[in-house]
């Protein structure tokens, strides 16, 4: 296997692995300061009970996190030094504002969230609540921003010439504000609301069919209900904003997506489906004009197809960027199904009387993860063949003086640590899901 597939492999797979991680420090940090305001609002020691049972398990997700998002700042060193220093003006612009105003917002108030309870006022806490919770989004904002970037460069110079080309900043808010990180931040929050809600539905619902910590349970499942049914109908907003911008800025993704080939004619919108890279066509469900009619509300109209761009301008993988998409919107539209079915169920009494339903809930964790990751695929491959849209191409960004028995060495190793690394967390947090929010053999009446 040559250095550019192993680089790409084992960049895949660790920036994969980190990203379990961060959409749930997010989410769950949003559910924590909702349950601690409640607190503050009503005094109802639950809501108190909850955030700190909440906090032991963001604490677990967030050390995790951190310590895997390192990793990758080397591999950009290692793996793709002509990348690195192509990119390395706008990364650091973009990275040096994450560690300004999100490590230095995190880090401030880290500690008084978790050590401060009994030494601060609880207005105070609540305050660190808010601000580790910021932190954390305005983290997720600057490595969108440098990831969105590479699919659609804005705000910058090409200075030098092969390989001593690289990217200068001429404009800071236009790289910022470039034409696709406003819908990929907005869209990249939702999902990592909807991974922190899942999780506490989860965990709780799992307490409602053990008979365990009801009455607080109750409380916590409705709270994150609530997120989840209106996060998951929001992302349809803001990803039909996502895919109409990709229509604009990178047509070829948008044909890959939905396996669509003719160079100009009216595209479908395939609901699944199996895409045939050589005979050009895809078997499968499909609305005829559907996907013309999401990008100009016209069935009738013309969609750029794969076939209008060069072979080597294009993405080879047509069918895996197929199916990740399709994945990803065939979860998201079950996730809208299932929580607005639940608030149905809420509104007529009946919710809890369901154990089907709870069950489906307890194993829905899953499905955000599922979704967010293949989202990120869906995205990446379908850049393809460029790491820079446009200007650097993946095969041109690799590091020269790399041996592919290196990369898989270190491939290796990585997955070694790694594996540790998820049964140590999947270990820690199932060791505090089953001490619970709080000691079963005090009346839950104690505590409110």
């Amino acid at each position: 296997m040559d250095v550019e597939i192993l680089a790409r492999i084992q960049f895949a797979f660790t920036i994969a692995f980190h990203y379990i991680y961060p959409p749930l420090s997010i989410g769950i940090g949003l559910i924590m300061v909702i349950m601690e305001g409640l607190y503050l609002k009503t005094g109802n020691k639950h809501y108190e009970v909850l955030t700190r049972f909440w906090l032991k398990i963001f604490a677990i997700t967030f050390g995790i996190g951190v310590a895997t998002g390192i990793i990758m700042e080397f591999e950009f060193g290692t793996n793709w030094a002509v990348y690195s220093k192509y990119v390395g003006d706008i990364f650091g612009s973009a990275l040096a504002a994450e560690g300004l105003f999100a490590f230095g917002l995190e880090s401030t108030f880290l500690g008084i969230l978790i050590f401060g309870w009994n030494r601060v006022s609880p207005k105070v806490h609540f305050i660190s609540t808010i601000g580790v919770f910021l932190g954390s989004m305005f983290s997720a904002v600057w490595i969108v921003v440098a990831n969105s970037w590479q699919q659609t460069p804005a705000g910058y110079h090409i200075v030098g010439e092969g390989l001593s080309a690289r990217a200068e900043v001429t404009d800071f808010w236009a790289m910022v504000f470039n034409p696709s990180s406003v819908d990929r931040i907005i869209h990249v929050w939702q999902g990592a609301f909807l991974s922190g809600a899942f999780l506490v539905l989860s965990v709780h619902a799992y307490y409602l069919i053990k008979g365990r910590y009801v009455e607080i349970s109750k409380k916590a499942f409705k709270i994150s209900l609530v997120i989840a049914a209106l996060v998951s109908f929001s992302q349809l907003v803001s990803g039909h904003s996502s895919a109409d911008g990709v229509s604009k800025n990178q047509p070829a993704k948008l044909a890959a997506m939905e396996g669509h080939y003719e160079k100009s004619a009216p595209a479908d919108l395939y609901l699944f489906g199996w895409v045939d890279n050589e005979r050009q066509e895809v078997n499968g469900l499909k609305v005829p004009g559907g996907l013309s009619f999401l990008v100009h509300q016209d069935f009738e109209a013309s969609i750029t197809g794969l076939n209008a761009f060069p072979k080597e301008d294009r993405p080879s993988q047509v069918n895996a960027v197929f199916q990740f998409y399709h994945i990803m919107i065939s979860i998201g539209m079950f996730l809208i199904a299932l929580t607005f079915y639940a608030i149905f169920l809420w509104w007529r009494g009946k919710l809890f009387d369901n154990k089907w339903l709870l069950r489906i809930f307890a194993f829905s964790v899953l499905l955000p993860q599922i979704a967010n990751q293949a989202g990120w695929f869906a995205a990446e491959m379908g850049r393809q063949p460029w790491i820079v849209y446009g200007h650097l191409r993946t095969s041109e960004g690799f590091s020269q003086e790399v041996s592919s028995n290196q990369i898989l060495f270190s491939l290796i190793l990585f997955f070694i640590v790694y594996a540790l690394l998820f049964l140590l967390f999947m270990y820690s947090v199932n060791k505090k899901i089953k001490q619970g929010p709080f000691d079963e053999t005090k009346n839950e009446l104690e505590i409110s």
